[in-house]
């Protein structure tokens, strides 16, 4: 389950767009509207909103999609109270509102438009509200066991409109480079051949980098905003990670060039044991020693016999 949230300030045009017939368009849920046709809902849209002017976007917006998995299981019925349920989550509460189901693509989703101007003249507050809804969407899909989608690498991109089709343009990209590039200046020069200028923010006046802003077909994107592993300090952490591995790849083969490759197994043993085989068929040092006492003393002893018999003489 995610979720695509949009203010604006046309509540006929967010109306129009929901109940579009041609989206075989099936309504789920409302409240507070008069519902008799496009031009009543809008009205009761703009009055209310006038209760509080100084908002500039009352429309609220918000598209609710599921994974094409748990379509068996999304009935009209399920769908509304889950989008009821992430309203009430969000702050959502006390204001004017219908939820409408499409069937125009592949994946089940639903829209939910909605007055920021509440029943009582207030603004709903959409304070941090793409962090709480992210965190709800998740919180949502594990309490009612919806397929977990696997991020970006599934996204259609032919389906997208700008600017989400340059930022996904940038996640490919960047996947791609950041993987086996081993330093900056090569990921740039990369990047740019590719299309994608890049710009790092510094911390004050000081040569400190803090962060990195890419640019692509006029559209500019900070890294952690494209995906959360392409913020400065995770591309630099992963550049590192890619010089180690080729530093210790280029280790090893030179360590195996070093060693003769003619050297058989046998031979190798040999050096190990001193070229002469003395530690062979258990033979050791000591014993090789003893030999040579014992011939030495036996040398001695011979010598001294010869002496012996000469006296005799």
């Amino acid at each position: 389950m995610m979720a695509k949230i949009v203010k604006g300030s046309d509540f006929k045009g967010v109306v129009d767009y929901i109940l579009d017939k041609s989206k075989a368009t099936q309504l789920v849920a409302q409240e507070g509207l008069f519902m008799e046709n496009r031009e009543t809902i809008a009205m009761s849209f703009n009055v209310q909103s006038r209760m509080n002017g100084k908002v500039a976007k009352p429309v609220g917006h918000i598209a609710l999609s599921f994974s094409k998995e748990d379509e068996p299981r999304l009935t009209n019925r399920f769908m509304a109270g889950i989008a009821l349920e992430y309203m009430e989550r969000m702050g959502i509460k006390d204001t004017q509102f219908f939820i409408a189901r499409h069937f125009d693509k592949e994946h089940p989703h639903v829209h939910i438009a909605f007055n920021r101007i509440d029943n009582n003249g207030n603004t709903i507050s959409d304070r941090h509200e793409r962090l709480r809804s992210t965190r709800i969407c998740k919180e949502l899909t594990l309490k009612y066991g919806l397929h977990m989608a696997n991020g970006k690498d599934n996204v259609k991109r032919n389906r997208l409109k700008e600017p989400d089709r340059t930022k996904y343009e940038l996640y490919d990209i960047l996947k791609a480079e950041v993987g086996r590039c081993g330093n900056w200046n090569v990921l740039v020069a990369n990047l740019k051949r590719q299309g994608v200028e890049v710009y790092f923010n510094h911390r004050g006046q000081t040569d400190e980098i803090q962060g990195v802003v890419f640019t692509k077909n006029g559209y500019r994107f900070n890294g952690s905003k494209v995906d959360r592993h392409f913020s400065y300090s995770k591309i630099d952490a992963a550049l590192q990670r890619n010089r180690n591995e080729e530093h210790m790849g280029m280790t090893a083969k030179a360590y195996e060039a070093a060693m003769p490759n003619t050297t058989s197994g046998m031979e190798q043993s040999e050096l190990f044991n001193g070229s002469l085989g003395l530690l062979d068929g258990g033979v050791s040092f000591y014993n090789v020693a003893d030999a040579e006492a014992n011939q030495e003393m036996a040398e001695i002893l011979r010598r001294k016999k010869k002496r012996k018999r000469g006296m005799r003489l």
